[in-house]
């Protein structure tokens, strides 16, 4: 089985391909590797997509939603679903990716004039100025594409698999999320994501007519018609031709982790972009751009975060109470506390997707505490930051640490706030176009 395999912290990070043995547990999963330049026309023709909410004045053109095909991604079959044809699979290691990256892709020099700087307009002054829009002037040159990584995979489920197989491949190839194929209508009809997991543990576990046995046998099919109710949301994606400045708007507009760039004529998926993916292409790339001075800046003095009603776990709170906080607050990640009210560590979305590896989901009554304890792989642990501290300094940590947030903590380490890339992305990109998608 798939159980216990260690897991990468995302898409695109080296893995341990499945070997012969790889057992039941995959069957019905695909894992897809992607070099930049193979394209193969799709079997059938992408769906006319949705028309979303246009961005404020000043962003670009709207984002297309619509459910999407991408019939001819080159894949290892894993019990390969109806409609995907099969093509050899190149591999890299992630090191050597970037390195490519950075030989093939040097960015197109932009360059600004820059103004004197406008004050007394409090935390907002700061990013109204003319040398605080340069991150957003970059990301409106780069095109999605630029972002791509030379060979990178993708893990497609059927449908018609069953949902415990399905989160027991997440685990086992380090990924988050995993679009999902219908072989009925011959196309992409939604994500499967840790929260889908979150929301399937928190709605049954404690159910006295459905025991959370019978509902890993189910199919993914079947829960999206009991959990969606008729309501199925259009799959929201992105040209690999719209730019980055329109991927960061998408993401932080429609609260998503995973944005698929879909190529339009074939259909195919080129890749997943995440926040954290583009936070790095900004950071190795920033240094061919100005530096903004506000990035001097505390992120006391800057108000970049979330400082009002943090939601916190106690270390000596059973999983279950986690799992209510998840849902009820729509959060990706707790801080944990000890009997005195400090920070000791954090749980985080994906450290649930780690019941499913280990078969303990049904014992959602064990500590957080012990829960922390017993995973197998350490992938954020708890990084914590201070008012005093600059923003530059901030960016750099979450991205040599590669994690998605930092915990806020004064000098006695009790929680104070949260800053997420989603904080930090709205306050580089979105703020000085006069945009506030973050809280819209």
């Amino acid at each position: 089985g798939l159980a216990g395999l260690p897991a990468s912290e995302e898409a695109g990070a080296g893995f341990t391909p499945w070997g012969p043995g790889e057992g039941e547990e995959g069957r019905g999963a695909r894992l897809g590797c992607r070099g930049k330049g193979s394209t193969r026309v799709a079997p059938h023709p992408l769906p006319t997509p949705g028309t979303p909410a246009a961005p404020p004045e000043g962003g670009d053109e709207p984002l297309p939603l619509g459910a999407v095909v991408a019939g001819g991604l080159p894949t290892r079959t894993l019990g390969l679903p109806a409609g995907f044809p099969e093509a050899p699979c190149p591999r890299e290691e992630e090191e050597e990716e970037e390195e490519e990256d950075r030989r093939r892709r040097s960015p197109r020099p932009v360059t600004f004039t820059l103004g004197p700087e406008v004050l007394g307009l409090g935390p907002e002054g700061d990013f109204q100025t003319p040398d605080a829009e340069v991150y957003m002037h970059f990301l409106r040159s780069h095109c999605c594409y630029d972002a791509v990584p030379t060979s990178c995979k993708l893990v497609v489920f059927d449908t018609s698999l069953e949902i415990k197989k399905a989160f027991v491949a997440l685990v086992a190839n380090g990924v988050r999320a995993a679009p999902l194929w219908d072989s009925k209508t011959q196309s992409f009809v939604g994500m499967l994501t840790i929260t889908d997991f979150i929301n399937i543990l928190h709605r049954y576990y404690r159910s006295p007519l459905v025991q959370i046995y019978e509902v890993e046998e189910h199919k993914i099919e079947t829960w999206r018609e009991v959990y969606l109710q008729g309501s199925f949301k259009p799959l929201v994606y992105i040209s690999p031709s719209n730019s980055l400045f329109d991927a960061v708007y998408s993401l932080i507009k429609h609260k998503i982790h995973r944005l698929p760039v879909i190529e339009p004529t074939s259909g195919n998926v080129l890749h997943i972009l995440t926040h954290k993916r583009i936070l790095k292409f900004l950071h190795i790339f920033g240094s061919t751009i100005p530096k903004p001075r506000f990035l001097k800046k505390t992120v006391q003095e800057l108000c970049i975060g979330t400082f009002r009603d943090v939601a916190v776990v106690p270390e000596t709170a059973p999983i279950y109470t986690a799992l209510e906080i998840f849902v009820d607050r729509r959060v990706s990640a707790l801080p944990v506390i000890n009997d005195a009210g400090q920070v000791v560590g954090l749980y985080s979305r994906f450290d649930v997707i780690h019941l499913a590896a280990q078969k303990t989901y049904n014992n959602l009554d064990i500590s957080v505490r012990e829960a922390l304890r017993q995973r197998t792989v350490c992938l954020e642990g708890v990084l914590t930051c201070y008012p005093h501290e600059t923003m530059e300094d901030i960016i750099d940590r979450i991205a040599k640490e590669q994690v998605h947030r930092l915990v806020l903590v004064d000098e006695n380490q009790y929680p104070r706030g949260i800053v997420s890339l989603s904080d930090i992305l709205q306050a580089l990109v979105l703020t000085p176009a006069g945009i506030d998608a973050l809280n819209s």
